[in-house]
């Protein structure tokens, strides 16, 4: 079949997440949605397909296995300098987020994330200014304590470039109880209510 002239050109997309079932489905959803989907499923593979496909949209989870995604943008970049970078946690926070724009992903987004909301962040932005990647404004309510615990925390994780003990040593705490923490998911902010 051959494609009009009027078609949409092709939308080259890297996903990259070491969980196969959530690799498979949100593929599959982009895929619907008109995106060229090619999937790595940890650092190597992103290289070596972004060198061969060089995509204009990537997909990328913050944690692959032993590896953080926040280290590989920068790479990525070298090889496609226009890359669009969307960057996907489980493990949300503002020092990650903020980290995340300071490396060149061009968006952030939390985990469980729908398709949708993937692509209106990956193609929002394609109109917009490189200007306009700024960090996010901090929120109007202050934050509870054990949430400004947990941004301190992964603030601290961040500037060690995710070294556990490390980032336990500076924070002055057990190395276990720093995984423990870390092992629990963030503290969600609850809706006032009157007891």
């Amino acid at each position: 079949m051959t494609e009009s002239p009027l078609a949409e050109p092709a939308r080259p997309l890297l996903l990259v997440d070491d969980d196969a079932t959530f690799l498979r489905v949100l593929a599959r959803a982009l895929i619907s949605r008109g995106f060229e989907v090619i999937t790595a499923s940890n650092f190597d593979e992103a290289r070596a397909l972004t060198r061969r496909h060089r995509p204009r949209y990537c997909v990328l989870d913050l944690k692959l296995g032993e590896e953080n995604g926040l280290r590989l943008i920068p790479e990525l970049h070298s090889l496609v300098p226009d890359l669009r970078v969307l960057l996907l946690t489980g493990y949300a926070s503002i020092a990650t987020a903020v980290e995340a724009i300071k490396r060149g992903a061009h968006d952030y987004l939390a985990k469980p994330v729908d398709a949708d909301a993937v692509v209106r962040a990956l193609l929002d932005g394609d109109a917009a200014a490189p200007e306009d990647n700024e960090p996010p404004d901090a929120p109007e309510q202050p934050l509870a304590l054990r949430r400004l615990e947990w941004e301190h925390i992964q603030r601290v994780l961040t500037e060690c470039d995710g070294n556990i003990s490390e980032t336990a040593r500076r924070l002055g705490m057990h190395r276990r109880t720093l995984q423990r923490k870390l092992g629990k998911h963030p503290v969600r902010e609850r809706p006032d209510r009157d007891e």
